[in-house]
């Protein structure tokens, strides 16, 4: 087959496939550069050519001036807002049109009739669309331009081709392309024409499963006639499972099969509307009879064993198309990367067999990624743990042994926690309070014979928590808080105090010192604060559990929640309150409440930054700043601003808390009614252990006490943590402002990109502007992804995904009634709400009416000013006790969380219905 002449002599408008590389997909589109890909690596891919991009812009360079139709469509579509679909839509047709109308130059069409003449006299083909962006590793576009099959006759081909050309600006690609932030000026589009497999029987294939992460399992759709009819979802295909490496088929289900595509002499194809093998879809089970599968085993094998080599070719899991001729010869017609699938661990377990990793991300209230230094800083933080527990730590920058991270996020290998005796019956009862869904899966797993116990006595874990119990005196620590509270009270609370000094560093340190410095916040000062912290929050939990077992059916678990509510020593809940006097102080200001009812956020945090603020707004910004700058959105994440690096969040929240006009929303009226709610109750319930006899009642107050004293505590762990977070985010930032200025990275702010070696090889002079551009593109990337699975198997598993998954509730009372449509959590604050529902991914610039009810994914305290104003909350993560659920019953404001897919399946505006006691959410309508 001629090709064009190479670039240095003219265009080169026609490439045959099996010329193709990867590379060239600026010339060729993604669909053509991984069928050149597949012919290199040897499969068997039917032959043809590609119309490339250099073709396409030719036949538009008669129409490319700044006035033309498609110049002036390009420019609109840029400023077009990604939401407003008909807008979208109608500046599609306009360029459909436009390309359309610009024809095809006859130096282009005398290429393609050549192209065309050497596959053979009056070949069949199939001529299919190839965009630059198609067929990527972040989204694969799949069906967004379009193909005509059994095209036959240049003349049809060459229509064929306009009709691609046009096909780039389809509404659904313009759409899709717009939701995924691809400019749309700089896509083009190639066209492959390859020779038409007449195929008996044709489908897809997925070599790994994309419902539930599998990995090394194939999964195939496949049906008689051309792969359309699957391709397209008209028909309910023959669907198989096989293990990709053994071969064993682990599924099987017939299709119904009530289509079929076939080609038609001479060009084109017709539709036959078929009854069915069955007059109905059957299933079988694996190794049952196929009865009229359309595979036989030993195609489903081979297809399986094809993918396998497809997906070695490329290094990653392959969504594929496939034909079979009447020879019985089979035939790769696409291969493009599976989009959906979670990453795996970046590492591999030391002891090989099945591993389960919890997403501590998720835990922690965290959906989003975290930067590279920011990873870099958790990693040192969890080998100074797993040190202070007796394991063994070869590298503190790699992290302990059961550290791992996917797709930017934590995760913790669970596998010693499933097979031992101990680990299944402490661990999960944490996670109820904490992440209920993740320990409903956690329990799940337990019945999966991989994760059969093998160590039956808790001496394991003794051998590790035992050096922490006594270099810390946890013992010496809860008695305190039971007998002598106020001094431990008050030895906790100037824990932070003590933090202050050890986090100071000289001002004329040089950068090497400051990482060192910054090495060691991460890795040697910030464990304490945990064991030092945490045993009196652990008592006071435990006295509502004491409570609960004196009084019995006396103390109920909506009772003893009200207890909780209002709770005194809470940094999170002072922070919240402290910004309400601010607004308040605002609100009788004219000229600043004018201010900050008027600006844009953004615009109002620079003039915070020039002093420009009225005197009442400026100077109580700073002061609250002073206090609590330290805090961010995802705080945990050494890469995230802190409030006193950018507060346009904190004046955002204060914009929205001017709107509250009813007094009796106001949030410290709330708070101090929720304070005496719980006071009361406190008294009722020592009232009733009073009628038991006067020691009941005695050993119930004390409990009661202790109670409101400590469980406030529980965030200030994390406060003090944050506060050295930020400390070492400053020190990086001047490190950050050094390799600027040497040329190493372009930005100061570009270190968060590095970790604590890449900084050290930068001050040494290596440029890593590259090294931050490619982990800035996965970063953006993983930011877009909606889904994060709670745990994962080392095979790429999410169990949740399973056909036996967890899809029942997770809190609500068993046996109760459960309205229609409702949607099901964990019960986390009582009372019930019927009020429009706010869905909000990011806090920051967030705009929630007073009274609305909050749907997140998940909160840390960067939330929770929200949280003033909502009258209700929903979560997709957490359980009883996680931050949002402890600040909800605190602010008494009604709440469910660990609601499956919540963002998704509540919408803005919708009124729905929060029942925080059986931890139900019914959307109207």
């Amino acid at each position: 087959m001629a090709e064009n002449p190479g670039p240095g002599e003219a265009p080169r408008f026609i490439i045959e496939l099996r010329r193709i590389r990867a590379t060239m997909l600026p010339e060729v589109g993604g669909k053509a550069a991984n069928l050149g890909e597949l012919i290199w690596a040897g499969l068997p891919v039917p032959p043809g050519f590609c119309l490339t991009t250099e073709a396409y812009r030719r036949a538009l360079q008669r129409d490319a001036s700044p006035e033309s139709a498609l110049s002036d469509v390009l420019h609109k579509l840029g400023a077009a807002d990604p939401g407003d679909l008909e807008r979208l839509a109608s500046l599609a047709a306009r360029a459909r049109d436009a390309v359309l109308d610009a024809g095809i130059p006859a130096d282009v069409e005398d290429a393609v009739r050549l192209a065309y003449a050497a596959l053979g006299p009056e070949s069949a083909v199939a001529v299919r669309s190839s965009a630059t962006a198609e067929d990527l590793p972040f989204a694969s576009f799949a069906g967004q331009q379009d193909t005509y099959l059994n095209v036959v006759g240049a003349d049809a081909v060459l229509q064929a081709v306009r009709k691609c050309w046009a096909s780039l600006w389809t509404d659904r690609a313009v759409s899709y392309r717009a939701s995924n932030g691809i400019d749309q000026a700089t896509v083009t589009l190639a066209v492959v024409v390859q020779r038409m497999v007449d195929a008996d029987t044709a489908g897809v294939l997925f070599t790994a499963n994309p419902v539930t992460g599998r990995r090394r399992e194939a999964v195939i759709d496949a049906n008689p006639g051309l792969g359309e009819a699957v391709v397209s979802g008209a028909v309910n295909p023959d669907h198989f499972v096989v293990d990709s490496l053994t071969g064993r088929i682990t599924e099987r289900r017939i299709g119904d099969r009530k289509l079929v595509i076939r080609s038609l002499p001479g060009g084109g194809t017709e539709r036959i509307d078929l009854p069915g093998p069955n007059g109905a879809a059957a299933s079988l089970d694996a190794g049952g009879s196929a009865g009229g599968a359309c595979l036989s085993d030993s195609q489903i094998r081979a297809l399986g064993a094809l993918g396998q080599r497809v997906e070695e070719h490329y290094g990653a899991p392959q969504d594929t198309e496939w034909a079979i001729d009447g020879d019985g010869k089979l035939w790769l017609t696409q291969a493009r990367p599976i989009t959906t699938l979670y990453p795996q661990m970046t590492r591999q377990p030391a002891v090989t067999g099945p591993h389960a990793y919890l997403c501590f991300s998720l835990a922690q209230g965290l959906t989003r990624p975290l930067t590279p230094m920011g990873l870099a800083g958790i990693r040192l933080m969890a080998s100074s743990v797993a040190g202070a527990a007796g394991f063994r730590v070869p590298e503190p920058r790699n992290g302990p042994s059961p550290y791992y991270e996917a797709g930017q996020r934590i995760y913790i290998d669970l596998t010693s926690v499933l097979r031992s005796a101990t680990g299944r019956a402490i661990v999960p009862r944490i996670f109820d309070v904490m992440e209920a869904r993740s320990a409903a899966v956690m329990r799940a797993l337990f019945e999966d014979p991989r994760f059969a116990v093998t160590t039956r006595t808790p001496f394991k874990l003794i051998r590790h928590v035992a050096p922490i119990v006594f270099r810390f005196r946890l013992p010496e620590i809860l008695l305190r808080a039971l007998f002598r509270p106020n001094v431990a009270l008050d030895k906790v609370q100037g824990l932070g105090h003590n933090l202050k000094a050890a986090l100071e560093i000289s001002a004329d340190s040089t950068p090497r010192e400051r990482l060192d410095h910054a090495e060691r916040i991460m890795g040697e000062k910030l464990f304490p604060i945990l064991p030092n912290t945490l045993p009196p929050v652990a008592l006071g939990f435990a006295m509502m559990g004491l409570v609960r077992k004196l009084l019995g059916e006396q103390a109920s678990w909506g009772e003893l929640q009200t207890v909780i509510r209002g709770l005194p020593n809470n940094v999170t809940t002072e922070m919240d309150l402290a910004l309400w006097r601010l607004a308040t102080s605002i609100r009788d200001d004219p000229a600043s409440a004018e201010t900050l009812t008027s600006g844009e956020p953004a615009a109002l945090a620079e003039s915070y930054r020039d002093g420009g603020l009225p005197a009442v707004a400026q100077s109580g910004l700073a002061a609250f700043l002073r206090d609590y700058g330290h805090r961010a959105i995802a705080e945990i994440d050494l890469g995230m601003p802190r409030w006193s690096d950018d507060p346009t969040h904190i004046i955002g929240v204060l914009a929205n808390y001017l709107r509250l006009d009813d007094p009796r929303l106001a949030p410290d009226k709330q708070f101090e009614k929720a304070a005496r709610d719980a006071e009361e109750q406190a008294a009722v319930l020592v009232a009733r252990a009073r009628s038991k006899s006067p020691l009941h009642a005695k050993i119930v107050k004390m409990a009661l006490e202790r109670t409101r004293m400590f469980a406030g505590l529980r965030e200030l762990p994390k406060y003090n943590l944050v506060l050295a977070f930020a400390t070492v985010r400053a020190q990086i930032s001047k490190v950050g402002e050094t390799l600027a200025d040497a040329g190493s990275i372009d930005h100061a702010g570009d270190v968060f990109f590095l970790d604590f070696n890449d900084a050290r090889r930068g001050l040494d002079g290596a440029d890593l502007r590259d090294l931050v551009a490619q982990r800035r593109e996965d970063y953006e990337l993983e930011l877009k992804r909606r889904h994060v699975p709670r745990v994962l198997l080392s095979d790429g598993t999410e169990p949740e995904a399973l056909p036996s998954g967890l899809r029942g509730r997770t809190g609500a009372p068993a046996g109760a009634p459960m309205p229609d449509g409702a949607l099901l959590g964990t019960p986390a604050s009582a009372g019930t709400v019927t009020a429009v529902a706010r869905v909000i991914m990011d806090p920051v610039g967030a705009h929630l009416e007073p009274g609305e009810i909050l749907v997140a994914p998940s909160t840390d305290p960067g939330w929770t000013p929200l949280f003033l104003t909502a009258g209700g909350l929903v979560m997709e993560m957490g359980g009883p006790n996680s931050h949002g659920a402890v600040v909800a019953r605190e602010y008494g404001i009604p709440a469910v969380v660990g609601v499956p897919d919540a963002t998704s399946r509540i919408s803005s505006g919708q009124t729905i219905t929060v029942d925080g006691a059986t931890g139900t959410v019914v959307p109207e309508g």
